[in-house]
């Protein structure tokens, strides 16, 4: 039986929008009614985005959530237009993969800064708005949050810190009427997966032990999941961390 999943008159906040699972986000909780703040540093692939998501009620809105300040911009943008907000889905993420002995400076941070910085920042600016609707904070994990994977140090810290914080945050306002929750996907087909780069002289045989026997994950399917755990559908979800990885935690 499919799970009733309506948004309508709910407002819903997407990062990473601009493609990807972001993107595929937005255009499920369009369907379900919502109406959508779409969150990118790329303007004209966020504008794209927009064109996908039919009759609804959109507000574009360019950002660099690296900066802090503008994680709590956008959460304001948001309430300003529609006067609610009712789901946070922190979905922007970056991977760089390098020898962590020789990873740039600048990299590092940057990957916690987007990762893991930016869905604190925006869940800080929209826990109160949330609790005055009953909403939901949905946040993107990683498979790499659950394993160790070669050459994904920062990587898998993010990720690593997304879930414990999910967790954190879930226990902190369990007696409050807001669900935190979050979802941890296998390889996608990507923007992020696209833009891949190895460093000279890996070891392939260490990339295979994270690489899936079944293959990548459908972006539609974590798309439909996170949309649902947005939605009242995921009413009985609170601290979870769900995998969505056709097998590559289970052993």
């Amino acid at each position: 039986m499919a799970l009733p999943i309506d948004m309508k008159d709910k407002v819903a906040l997407v990062t990473g929008a601009a493609s990807g699972l972001g993107r595929a986000t937005a255009i499920k909780l369009a369907k379900a009614g919502a109406s959508l703040v779409i969150v990118d540093v790329n303007a004209e692939a966020l504008a794209e985005t927009a064109g996908l998501l039919g009759g609804a009620e959109v507000l574009v809105h360019v950002a660099n959530l690296a900066d802090p300040a503008a994680c709590k911009n956008a959460v304001a943008a948001a309430v300003t237009r529609f006067g609610r907000l009712d789901a946070l889905c922190n979905i922007a993420g970056i991977i760089k993969f390098a020898n962590s002995h020789e990873m740039d400076q600048e990299l590092y941070l940057l990957t916690i800064a987007i990762n893991l910085n930016a869905p604190f920042f925006l869940s800080q600016a929209a826990i109160p708005h949330l609790l005055e609707t009953n909403g939901a904070i949905v946040n993107c994990a990683s498979s790499a949050a659950l394993i160790g994977e070669a050459y994904a140090a920062a990587y898998c810290a993010s990720k690593a810190g997304i879930v414990n914080m999910t967790k954190a945050m879930a226990m902190e306002y369990v007696k409050q009427p807001i669900r935190i929750n979050a979802v941890a996907p296998g390889g996608m087909m990507t923007n992020i997966a696209n833009g891949m780069t190895m460093p000279e002289g890996v070891d392939y045989e260490l990339i295979k032990r994270f690489s899936g026997l079944r293959g990548l994950v459908e972006v539609d399917d974590v798309a439909d999941l996170i949309t649902m755990l947005a939605s009242p559908a995921g009413r009985s979800y609170h601290g979870a961390c769900i995998s969505i990885d056709a097998g590559i935690t289970a052993g």
